[in-house]
């Protein structure tokens, strides 16, 4: 009866493995669908896969467009916790994302082409257009009031073509909100310019002479990241193509070219720049709100040195987050460099694709909805402020608002200062922790080595010397003799109690 039994139990179990194999390899095809938010806030869907990699959808938009200059851009998604993120090309999609399909992602401009003008083709430079666009209307591309009334008249221009007075109204200009904060002044300006200077530009001449303007700008490229610095001041990060640049207000306070940067680490949300300036090393060290957002930070400057500093992909190697005694994050950047792009842009021989322009309502209401969109998929809370607004009434309002917040900034600052005082200490601890484990751990190496070298038979000068030294024969006599006695007695007693038995 046993031996009837067993054979079933272990067919029952072996069917029982094969249903929870089978379940898993469903769970690997599953399908997933995926969003993109395209740069015109139009949408395109695709289904994927759990093992689909990031290039999968990359193509697939890239492929949607007939773009071939595509290296250039990216795939942004936001977590859960509203941290941005770049969708990684080598990588899973499904392990990249914290959250539950369906998945929705945008698709912008990553590495902001040094000069336009080596752009070879009309498509990639109206989606460049496109992300400038939207740069301007987010705060991020600052300006005087002159730049921001061309950039303004730029963007008229391309969207309607020739001022015409039968179909533009004295208001016309209302019904495109072009900037976060747009003054009557600033849109006269932006009319006077359109009205006399842009008449007869086509579409495609308007976008270029608009990024013609906006790469010479310093915020150009610039994707702020909030941070204070070692004063507790609020900066904002970011790279460019020159290097890493640092903001404070509308001034830009530093820029370091990537020539200069030796490494940029990051340890919780510390993030740190080395940098080697008239033969001096310069340390910045800036604090993040997460370690999340510190941790995006660092792998945006590495890829972005990698690509604008580079004059081959093979050069680029793997970097780590922290020293060579303790673990941290890696990561290297797989992609083209700059100079690689545009040495394939320059072959590039084909009819040029068609170019289709999206009519984008100009209303103010479908503006605010498209913003709404806009704002939910890319919290970019604090922004850099604008600086184009030049009305009375509107500094009037700064001052106002500034005057409210003396008192409160009078009634944190004691707890604020107590509270960084105390940040800088546990760092110091913490770094001096690490550096005393280390020195620890090299003096356990190198005293039983130097120990080994000294009662050996090796006849070197230096061992010599120390061997004939009154410390070391005291220590021979009175430590290490009877040591090594009491070791070998207790071997010979081991070796002798397990022989016996």
């Amino acid at each position: 009866m046993f031996g009837c039994q067993c054979p079933r139990k272990k067919k029952k179990g072996t069917m029982t493995m094969m249903r929870l194999r089978t379940a898993s390899l469903r769970s690997l095809n599953l399908d997933m669908r995926c969003t993109i938010r395209l740069l015109d806030d139009t949408e395109i869907s695709c289904i994927i896969q759990r093992e689909t990699k990031g290039q999968f959808l990359l193509d697939h938009i890239c492929n949607h467009y007939n773009l071939l200059e595509k290296d250039y851009f990216g795939i942004r998604f936001v977590d859960p916790e509203k941290q941005r993120h770049w969708l990684d090309p080598t990588k899973a999609i499904s392990k990249q994302m914290k959250s539950h399909p369906p998945y929705t992602m945008c698709f912008r401009v990553k590495f902001y082409p040094h000069e336009p003008l080596k752009i070879k083709e009309e498509l990639t430079r109206y989606l460049l257009y496109l992300q400038i666009k939207r740069d301007i209307f987010h705060g991020r591309l600052l300006c005087c009031f002159a730049d921001a009334a061309f950039l303004g008249a730029c963007i008229v221009q391309a969207e309607i073509g020739d001022y015409d007075p039968d179909e533009h109204p004295d208001n016309y200009i209302c019904d495109f909100k072009i900037f976060p904060k747009q003054s009557q002044k600033l849109e006269r300006k932006i009319v006077e310019i359109h009205k006399n200077e842009l008449r007869g530009q086509s579409s495609t001449v308007s976008e270029f002479n608009l990024l013609l303007k906006a790469h010479s700008l310093e915020t150009y490229g610039v994707d702020p990241h909030p941070c204070k610095d070692s004063t507790g001041t609020t900066t904002f990060l970011g790279y460019t193509a020159a290097g890493f640049v640092v903001f404070q207000g509308n001034k830009r306070i530093h820029l370091i070219k990537w020539p200069d940067i030796c490494k940029l680490k990051f340890d919780g949300k510390t993030f740190h720049v080395v940098a080697m300036q008239k033969e001096k090393k310069n340390i910045l060290t800036y604090h993040t709100s997460t370690p999340a957002a510190c941790k995006h930070l660092w792998k945006c400057g590495v890829e972005n040195q990698a690509f604008y500093k580079y004059a081959k992909s093979s050069q680029v190697k793997t970097v780590t987050s922290s020293n060579i005694f303790f673990k941290g994050s890696r990561f290297r950047y797989c992609g083209k460099v700059a100079k690689e792009v545009v040495e394939a842009s320059s072959k590039i021989q084909r009819d040029p694709p068609e170019v289709h322009r999206s009519l984008i309502p100009h209303s103010r209401s479908s503006y605010s909805l498209n913003k709404q969109l806009i704002i939910n998929m890319e919290p970019l809370q604090p922004l850099i402020p604008s600086p184009n607004e030049e009305e009375e009434e509107e500094d009037t309002q700064i001052d106002e608002e500034e005057e409210e917040m003396k008192e409160a900034r009078k009634a944190l600052s004691w707890s604020y200062n107590f509270v960084m005082g105390n940040m800088q200490l546990n760092a110091f601890l913490k770094s001096f922790s690490k550096l005393l484990l280390a020195a620890l751990g090299l003096l356990m190496v190198v005293l039983p080595l130097l120990l080994i070298l000294l009662e050996s038979n090796l006849d070197v000068s230096f061992l010599r010397e120390i061997r004939l030294t009154p410390e070391f024969e005291q220590f021979h006599n009175e430590y290490y003799c009877p040591l090594r006695k009491w070791v070998a007695c207790k071997l010979s007693a081991a070796l002798h109690l397990f022989g016996s038995t």
